[in-house]
């Protein structure tokens, strides 16, 4: 037994989370340092990073806090380098950063749009395009997608559905290029509705919509969220690439 359960392990590894001031980030480089990776958590927001980096601490995982921006190319470049000389190596990127919104299509300006789409595509492009250069075989990408990359949204969320979907296209491809020629592994996890800061105070009109839409009824909680995550970067998933592991409580298959 204890062979399998050392394969969700991450000890010695270093592990990239972005996003990682709050929300599903938050808890995902906990989770990480929880099996034994050192983290840099990156974000644009500085306190809550070394907030995190304090309480990682506390609880015995290395980690380092880095202020910086997923939409722009050099700072991705420039993260990547910081992980490399602060813990040796770079072994597994989460791509977590991302941005919601619920704008009607007919009302959505260009700048709109292009906002989420920067963000939650065009980063999650240029984090992996860095950790690439950087990563060595056996080394693993987890892009974070949504169910909503698979199923259309109850609300008017057209960029940040055609964002989600195309992360999902995004996974495939680099696993296609990269996991044969390269070794590295890259697959989507797609959240459904989580109990988060995004989330925050829509929990409670979202509640009937989610028992409604979903199987299981109910707001899916961080550590179902981590424990998925846990899987897709560690050798627990050693066969699979390219895919997408969609922990949504069954809204998508309603």
């Amino acid at each position: 037994m204890s062979h399998y359960l050392d394969r969700f392990r991450a000890d010695g590894k270093v592990a990239i989370v972005t996003g990682a001031s709050s929300g599903l980030g938050l808890g995902f480089a906990r989770a990480l340092g929880s099996v034994g990776a050192s983290v840099v958590v990156a974000a644009r927001r500085g306190p809550r990073l070394d907030e995190l980096c304090a309480s990682l601490s506390s609880e015995g995982i290395r980690a380092h806090p880095v202020v910086m921006d997923v939409t722009s190319p050099d700072e991705c470049d420039d993260l990547v380098q910081t992980a490399v000389e602060r813990f040796g190596t770079l072994d597994i990127l989460v791509n977590n950063a991302g941005v919601g919104g619920s704008v009607p299509s007919h009302k959505e300006t260009p700048d709109q749009f292009r906002t989420v789409v920067d963000v939650n595509l065009m980063g999650t492009y240029w984090m992996a395009q860095a950790a690439r250069r950087a990563m060595q075989p056996g080394s693993v990408i987890v892009n974070i997608a949504s169910l909503h990359g698979l199923t259309a949204s109850q609300f008017p969320q057209a960029a940040y559905s055609a964002s989600k979907a195309g992360v999902l296209g995004l996974t495939r491809d680099l696993a296609n290029q990269w996991s044969r020629r390269r070794g590295i592994r890259v697959n989507a996890l797609c959240p459904g509705y989580v109990e988060t800061e995004m989330t925050g105070e829509a929990v409670g009109p979202l509640s009937a919509m989610v028992d409604q839409h979903s199987i299981l009824g109910r707001f899916g909680r961080q550590d179902e969220m981590d424990s998925a995550l846990i899987f897709l970067a560690t050798d627990a998933s050693s066969y699979m690439t390219g895919g997408a592991l969609v922990v949504d409580g069954g809204y998508s298959v309603v």
